[in-house]
């Protein structure tokens, strides 16, 4: 049975599709205004155990190191946030913010002496969050989700591992992606949902049901043995009319055509 208010869990509104443009909105202008005017904006990205790194906790979301790096964020983050906002709207701005701090903190914690930047932290919170809760709710539109997540981005489970140094390029922060994928799996875990999905009570699971009053249970006896159903009782007719129509006689008259005319 599907709860009565299910659809207003699952509806479509403006802040679906505001919420991610504006977040897109945000890393684009600051990427262009930081290599427009050679800002060198990456220094206040996290480093990791410095009082100054902490910085990086609210800003590096909102940084990235080249077109590349941006490029690669921008549709997973804008579907994820948008697939968050529409079926968990109740938590979508806890996992948003808390998905941040949460995600940073931990980087600042185990990563490596070096500036983490970029969004794929807060994307790994937000598909590790979409997949396991989705589990967790046994409701099959989420569970649905959360297999299409995996889908699409579950080759992303192998960049949460160390990454040998490539030369020429900077490593990805496997850090900051471990980092994503636990704080989205605590979120799970912790962050209570709807229940999109109401259990059935037949009457017989109801603590006033009254068995004599059943008319299945009326088909046993004191014993417990299956008895026939009850004859079902005889109507007794008042008055029987019945109805006959009169008889119609039709007469064909034939002209006598004899000799004796």
């Amino acid at each position: 049975m599907i709860h009565p208010n299910e659809h207003n869990h699952f509806k479509f509104s403006p802040s679906t599709w505001i919420i991610p443009t504006m977040m897109l909105f945000m890393n684009w202008f600051v990427f262009y205004v930081d290599h427009s005017f050679h800002l060198h904006l990456d220094v206040h990205g996290i480093y990791p155990r410095t009082f100054s790194g902490l910085q990086g906790v609210v800003f590096s979301p909102f940084l990235h190191g080249d077109l590349n790096h941006i490029a690669s964020n921008t549709l997973p983050l804008f579907i994820l946030t948008t697939a968050l906002i529409y079926f968990y709207r109740e938590v979508s701005l806890k996992v948003l913010v808390y998905g941040i701090l949460l995600s940073g903190l931990i980087t600042w914690v185990i990563g490596r002496a070096s500036y983490h930047i970029g969004a794929s932290s807060l994307i790994y919170v937000l598909v590790s969050f979409i997949f396991f809760k989705g589990l967790r709710t046994q409701y099959y539109r989420l569970m649905a989700l959360s297999f299409t997540v995996v889908l699409l981005y579950g080759s992303m489970i192998w960049y949460v591992f160390p990454q040998p140094e490539i030369v020429g390029e900077s490593s990805i922060s496997w850090e900051g992606h471990l980092a994503g994928l636990l704080t989205g799996f605590v979120f799970a875990m912790q962050f209570k949902t709807p229940d999109y999905v109401e259990d059935i009570q037949f009457d017989w699971e109801k603590p006033d049901f009254d068995p004599s009053t059943d008319p299945f249970m009326k088909r046993f006896d004191e014993k417990g043995n299956f008895v026939n159903p009850p004859k079902p009782e005889e109507l007794d007719v008042v008055d029987e009319e019945v109805l006959s129509e009169p008889i119609k006689y039709v007469y064909f008259f034939k002209e006598n055509k004899g000799e004796n005319q």
